[in-house]
């Protein structure tokens, strides 16, 4: 069927181009290339095949898009405008500016319609790969019965991405990973114009992307806009490639398009000029002449085309809205309960008394904080249903299997060891760290599940780029990261993180959350739940003891831990030493006490800075009150985070070189993380 296009749409395309590149020229900088030349594809998808209501940028049945090559964010906001879609022309002139909707690479909640902060190439596209993850275990949870393509829970991904993301190795990750969950949801346009900053692709980048990722799994298209000399930009050709990927339903989908960046600007197109600077006046001038366009004229866009496009999208959410509306209003009448849940669900609330599921460890019994991790989430996992997640390749020693539950698979990917199917609950990433990363991102955009992944911490360094995008944009993604010190002992200094607490605290809006025992792990398991933004839970391999806490034990109950740090073990009186320790030390600083018959000493836990340093000036002088100057901090690690605690006057017990291979108790002898060395620092203090 041929595809229903106009004179008007030829012109809201040209309008497209020539904004493009005037609201790159009026900013200074930007990427007007690809933007210039993607117009014709970007508009075809949000004009023709996206369901998108402008009016809600929060529709529950919204087909989601990503633009992965997040440097030609215009791309997007440009068709925004064209849709109606929040952004006016106002916004295009204020491209890459202080305090504009428009900045330049799209940001999550600064723009609307905006699913996610794209930059970092490759991150987009890997986020997708979530996205597709979590829109079918979301359907699991709430429509199973109903036939493909008829749930109000069934929607697609449409991503644009360009070289520079199919060369980063997280799209690779990420991309092989999709086809073996076979995301028919997933349809990928590949802008494939051979053209990087560095000019043509060919001095780095020369493998056949198809056949690579055929052999992931994808179904593979290509479309030809330029064929040697000859350029056309065949939006019918492109259209029916979509149409072809919407209807494959057992495979993601990528489109290769051939495209000539920055067409048609004279002198400048199909070079690395064009990619990353203002096009000048020159080839301005000759871009609007090649487009019919005034070439004096800076925005002068073409009102009847630009009313045409809004109006077409308008129309279009309208007809979307009304058949999903129907849609949604037979599924709820159907399902009361899994109504009710989603309900729930929508409203950010945890289900009533969830909490009380929450284990209760035997007080004495040493445990590993990873082992108790792995008891609080079997525990709480019927409790709470939204819950999902899994580890790259490490679920025995991340302990994060949900026993019991099935794993998230094509059914005839199933092991011995682990059966699934597409609604299951168990995620297996591999051993795809910095995937594994984007995917739970893009997991948590999605809205309707909370997810966390696994890995050994010191492996969280491959990562770190996703954590970082999670940070940025606050969402609730839980990071089990165990292995968490020199306690991994015989693995040897490679496996043991000495820097990674510091580098990790470094990272704004991240919490980084290190139980002393099983008491407290199950407390940072509901800390964790109960607010937003990412959270890191770092986690031992040894056993650590469990002691007796609460009303006559001399110990604080664990629920201190949702404060971050709170005083554990007190004396009498104002103290002369105050201990601080997180993690797998709080026993040493325990332990100093002891020994430290002759001195007042007060012992504080501090699991988690970040919350600790989030509470009022008040709570914290009850904790580290600033007349006592003497303080040691005890933590396996490199000291740095601890300063703005220990003041001039204290010492940290810590770690500021690489581990060595040993037994975990042979390493911290060696280190001097002791309680012997604990006690002795303290005397140097108070001296």
């Amino acid at each position: 069927m041929a595809l229903a296009w106009n004179e008007l749409d030829t012109r809201a395309v040209k309008t497209a181009k020539m904004l493009a590149a005037d609201a790159v020229e009026k900013a200074g900088s930007g990427h007007p290339g690809t933007a210039i030349s993607l117009a014709p594809a970007a508009y075809l998808l949000f004009q023709r095949r996206m369901a998108l209501d402008p009016t809600d940028h929060l529709w529950l049945g919204r087909d989601r898009f990503v633009m992965s090559a997040g440097h030609s964010s215009l791309t997007q906001y440009i068709s925004l405008y064209l849709a109606g879609a929040g952004l006016e022309l106002d916004d295009l002139k204020a491209f890459r500016t202080f305090g504009s909707k428009t900045p330049g690479h799209p940001e999550y909640k600064h723009t609307d319609f905006v699913e996610i902060t794209t930059g970092p190439l490759g991150s987009g596209l890997s986020s997708a790969v979530g996205m597709a993850m979590a829109q079918r275990r979301v359907r699991g949870m709430f429509d199973p019965e109903a036939p493909a393509g008829e749930s109000p829970f069934d929607h697609r991904v449409y991503v644009i991405a360009g070289d520079g993301c199919l060369q980063e190795g997280i799209s690779s990750e990420a991309s092989s990973l999709a086809g073996t969950q076979e995301l028919g949801n997933l349809i990928l346009i590949w802008d494939d114009n051979h053209i990087s900053i560095e000019d043509d692709t060919n001095i780095a980048f020369t493998e056949d992307v198809l056949k690579r990722y055929e052999s992931y799994g994808w179904h593979v298209q290509s479309v030809q806009w330029k064929r040697g000399d000859e350029y056309t930009e065949d939006v019918n050709a492109l259209d029916e490639a979509l149409a072809n990927a919407e209807a494959e339903t057992t495979k993601p989908s990528i489109i290769a398009l051939r495209t000539i960046i920055g067409w048609p600007t004279p002198g400048k197109q199909n070079t690395g000029n064009i990619h990353g600077a203002p096009l000048g006046d020159d080839a301005l001038r000759g871009l609007k002449e090649a487009l019919g366009m005034d070439p004096d004229a800076m925005f002068g866009i073409d009102e009847e085309a630009v009313a045409h496009a809004q109006n077409n999208a308008a129309e279009r959410g309208r007809e979307a809205r009304a058949v999903w509306d129907k849609k949604f209003s037979s599924w709820r009448e159907a399902n009361p309960e899994r109504a009710q849940l989603l309900d729930r669900i929508q409203s950010g609330k945890l289900p009533e008394g969830w909490d009380d599921s929450l284990p209760v460890f035997e007080e004495g019994k040493a445990v590993a904080t990873r082992a108790a991790s792995g008891q609080v989430l079997n525990a709480i996992a019927s409790a709470v249903p939204e819950l999902w997640g899994g580890s790259a390749d490490l679920a025995g020693s991340n302990n994060t299997l949900m026993k019991g539950e099935p794993s998230f698979l094509p059914v005839d990917r199933s092991s011995k060891m682990f059966s699934g199917n597409p609604y299951g609950r168990n995620l297996h990433f591999g051993v795809r760290e910095h995937g594994m990363g984007a995917i739970l991102n893009g997991i948590a955009l999605e809205g309707l599940t909370r997810v966390y992944g696994g890995t050994f911490f010191v492996f969280s360094d491959y990562m770190r780029g996703a954590v970082r995008l999670a940070s940025f944009m606050n969402l609730p993604v839980t990071y089990v990261w165990t292995h968490d010190s020199i306690g991994v002992g015989e693995d040897g200094p490679t496996h043991q993180p000495v820097e990674h607490l510091a580098a990790y605290r470094a990272i704004p809006n991240l919490q980084i959350v290190r139980p002393a025992d099983a008491a407290e792990t199950a407390q940072a398991w509901k800390a964790t739940l109960e607010q937003d933004g990412p959270v890191g839970l770092i986690l031992t391999r040894q056993a650590l003891p469990n002691p007796a806490r609460g009303e006559g034990t001399g110990l604080a109950p664990a629920e201190g831990l949702a404060k971050g740090g709170y005083v554990l073990s007190d004396c009498d009186g104002t103290p002369d030493l105050i201990i601080m320790a997180s993690g797998s030390e709080v026993q040493f600083a325990l332990e100093a006490k002891e020994q430290l018959s002759d001195v007042k000493v007060r012992v504080v836990s501090m699991p988690c800075m970040e919350w600790f340093d989030a509470q009022d000036e008040e709570y914290r002088e009850t904790v580290l009150p600033s007349n006592v100057k003497a303080r040691v901090s005890v933590e396996a690690g490199i000291a740095m985070p601890w300063m703005k605690y220990l003041g001039c006057s204290g010492k940290a017990v810590s770690i500021e070189t690489f581990g060595g291979v040993g037994s975990a108790n042979e390493l911290f002898e060696h280190f001097g993380i002791t309680t012997e060395n604990v006690v002795k620092t303290a005397r140097e203090v108070l001296a």
